[in-house]
């Protein structure tokens, strides 16, 4: 079934686990998908599974140069960049607990978590708002839900994800009107290379929100919001 034939999606972080899972259903649904990956091996392996209308991008969302490079490589490719899912993210913290802090974990954390999701904002938001129309997906974790903190295990990647959720609703809210829609999404803890084989989901359970948002329909006003399971999570 064709939903969005035409547009292009680039889900970073799309090799493998719940970004792979993004990437072949949202080919599913009729766009061209950008599978970018840090290797570009991994990324030319992840098309091949999901199939002929992915295509493979270098792309290191920690380094300026390379995003800026990959975005010139997808306009080339497809035009222009409809739909970005900000899937690459890290996890490093161990058993820390605050007060306590690793600078260099929370620097390396954050480059990748906040900073990788903000540079490809900024790199591909403007071309959104030139065609009047741009889905932004940015995946987080209740874990960064100030509502739902209720412990400090993993303090790195919670800050990171509670900063990321900040820059959902700020760009939301610079976005309205535009027709870019910016939303974040819980695909809960998922049976993937950061969640682990223990997880009680699947990847293809996993990016089923994250493909709704990236998918709303125009004329759709959601924006501004987190979900899972495609519900509402409190900030």
């Amino acid at each position: 079934m064709v939903e969005h034939g035409g547009r292009t999606a680039l889900v970073t972080g799309g090799s493998r686990g719940i970004g792979l899972e993004i990437g072949r259903q949202l080919v599913e649904r009729g766009l061209r998908v950008l599978v970018g990956a840090r290797g570009a091996e991994a990324a030319e392996e992840a098309c091949r599974a999901i199939g002929p209308r992915a295509l493979p991008l270098a792309l290191d969302v920690t380094s300026a140069q390379s995003v800026a490079e990959a975005v010139r490589q997808a306009g080339e490719l497809t035009g222009g960049i409809d739909v970005l899912v900000n899937n690459a993210g890290v996890s490093l913290d161990g058993d820390l607990r605050p007060p306590y802090v690793d600078e260099d974990i929370l620097r390396r954390t954050l480059d990748t978590n906040l900073m990788g999701a903000w540079r490809m904002a900024e790199a591909v938001v403007p071309g959104m708002v030139d065609t009047g129309y741009g889905r932004v997906v940015n995946l987080t974790s209740s874990y960064g839900s100030l509502t739902l903190m209720d412990s400090g295990r993993h303090p790195a990647y919670r800050i990171s994800k509670t900063a990321l959720n900040a820059l959902t609703r700020m760009l939301a809210a610079e976005l309205s009107g535009t027709g870019v829609l910016v939303n974040a999404a819980d695909p809960g803890w998922t049976r993937s290379g950061m969640g682990g084989p223990a997880a009680p989901r699947g990847p293809r359970e996993g990016a089923d929100t994250p493909v709704w948002l990236a998918t709303l329909p125009e004329g759709d006003g959601t924006t501004g919001g987190l979900f899972a399971d495609r519900e509402p999570l409190p900030w």
